[in-house]
């Protein structure tokens, strides 16, 4: 039969451990690498930093809800988890180095715990230890969801600076910029398109701005859409746009889909359509009516 952990006195003297021994275990805890090579100021931050994950652990041994990775102790580390998870993968360390350097921390408790309990009866060290097993078992699971969600915040952090710096706004002429497009032109990168080429109108106060989609390798009806809302967006903060670099091939596939582009301005090339923006500039400084 299977030994409970939590059963007669294992929560209560795990906690206990963690408790008085704290100072004895922070102290070996501190020079593992988990923490070693996450506090480097000074030696004593880093037994502080022990001193609150023992604290924690001690109040989940003592809840019984050793294997639940919600139970409220482990809510109070998470923070501190998470910066010290990022901190090893930005040294980089997979998620399975990690995990074992949390694995590592299991040692001094259980020493410390069989040297106590020698004159206890054998099945509730048996337990005590099972339980606290089960505890650090809980805690690196803790550790590797916490890990995945960092990872995946700087995945995404990552992506938003890439889309950025791949849709940079050019200040081409005085009050003319353009937005180069290269690559694939989905919803969210649509969306820093727009709101890049936005913030530039109004910190250039341009009035012409040109989009080049000649490095766009394929204009289906979604990307259509997305370029008419962009000009739409630019018409309404007063720029007036036009759409360059519509090469044969997809000028062809616009007309096989029946899109229509409406009341868009487009050329061939972007010399073509720089041309067309100074042309425009150059009549309204004159008073005149600009050609389309």
């Amino acid at each position: 039969m299977t030994e409970d952990p939590t059963a007669g006195n294992a929560p209560r003297t795990v906690a206990r451990i963690l408790r008085e021994r704290n100072e004895q275990i922070a102290q070996r805890w501190a020079d593992l690498p988990l923490f070693q090579a996450v506090f480097t100021v000074t030696r004593d931050e880093a037994v502080e930093a022990c001193h609150a994950v023992l604290e924690s652990l001690a109040q989940v041994a003592e809840s019984g809800r050793v294997s639940d990775i919600e139970a409220p102790g482990f809510g109070t580390i998470r923070q501190q988890l998470a910066s010290m998870s990022a901190s090893r993968t930005r040294s980089g360390l997979s998620i399975g180095q990690i995990d074992r350097e949390v694995g590592a921390l299991g040692t001094a408790p259980v020493e410390i715990l069989e040297r106590e309990s020698g004159d206890a009866g054998g099945g509730d060290v048996l337990r005590a230890r099972l339980l606290w097993t089960e505890l650090l078992s809980t805690l690196r699971v803790v550790v590797v969801e916490t890990t995945l969600h960092e990872n995946r915040e700087i995945v995404d952090r990552q992506r938003q600076q890439l889309m950025e710096m791949a849709t940079p706004v050019i200040k081409l002429w005085d009050r003319l910029v353009a937005v180069p497009l290269i690559g694939m032109l989905d919803s969210a990168r649509s969306q820093v398109v727009m709101e890049n080429l936005l913030e530039a109108i109004v910190e250039h106060n341009a009035t012409m701005a040109i989009l080049d989609i000649t490095g766009v390798p394929t204009v289906d009806s979604l990307v259509a859409q997305h370029l008419m809302k962009t000009v739409a967006s630019a018409r309404l903060m007063g720029a007036d746009c036009v759409i360059s670099g519509i090469r044969p091939a997809i000028a062809q596939t616009m007309v096989q889909l029946g899109l229509d582009l409406g009341p868009v301005t487009t050329r061939a090339t972007l010399a073509d359509a720089l041309e067309l923006a100074l042309e425009r500039q150059n009549a309204k400084a004159q008073g005149l009516t600009p050609r389309d």
